[in-house]
């Protein structure tokens, strides 16, 4: 994979790049968006919590598919209110590392259920 970050356009503020040029031939992964729900079926609470469960289950998909955070190259973020942005954030670069994806966040009147406060999908490639 290729980052893309022409010097035409103002850089990334954030743990993304504009975008990735993904070699022929690569394998994908698309995962559904993932919340809150913790193993046990019970509900986080909060962003926090919440972002740390997403993280958890994005992992364990990963994982499943013979990939690991460093194959992310897409991901969409939805919180529900635009004071989630900074926390969020701070969280994407705690779970990243140095790994930059592409990526979008929303921020949208509400999720599938009141109690989500934020949700996650993402494409992976290797």
């Amino acid at each position: 994979m290729k980052s893309l970050n022409p010097k035409t356009i103002a850089p990334s503020k954030g743990p993304y790049v504009h975008g990735l040029l993904i070699d022929p031939g690569k394998t994908w992964l698309s995962i559904s968006g993932q919340v809150g729900i913790r193993p046990d079926g019970s509900y986080a609470a909060g962003l926090v919590e919440q972002t740390h469960v997403i993280w958890a289950n994005l992992t364990a998909i990963l994982k499943e598919g013979g990939m690991e955070i460093g194959n992310i190259v897409k991901m969409n973020s939805y919180m529900t209110s635009p004071d989630y942005a900074d926390d969020y954030r701070r969280m994407r670069f705690e779970f990243l590392g140095d790994h930059r994806p592409t990526s979008t966040a929303l921020v949208v009147a509400a999720l599938a259920s009141p109690q989500f406060v934020i949700e996650v999908d993402v494409l992976a490639a290797k």
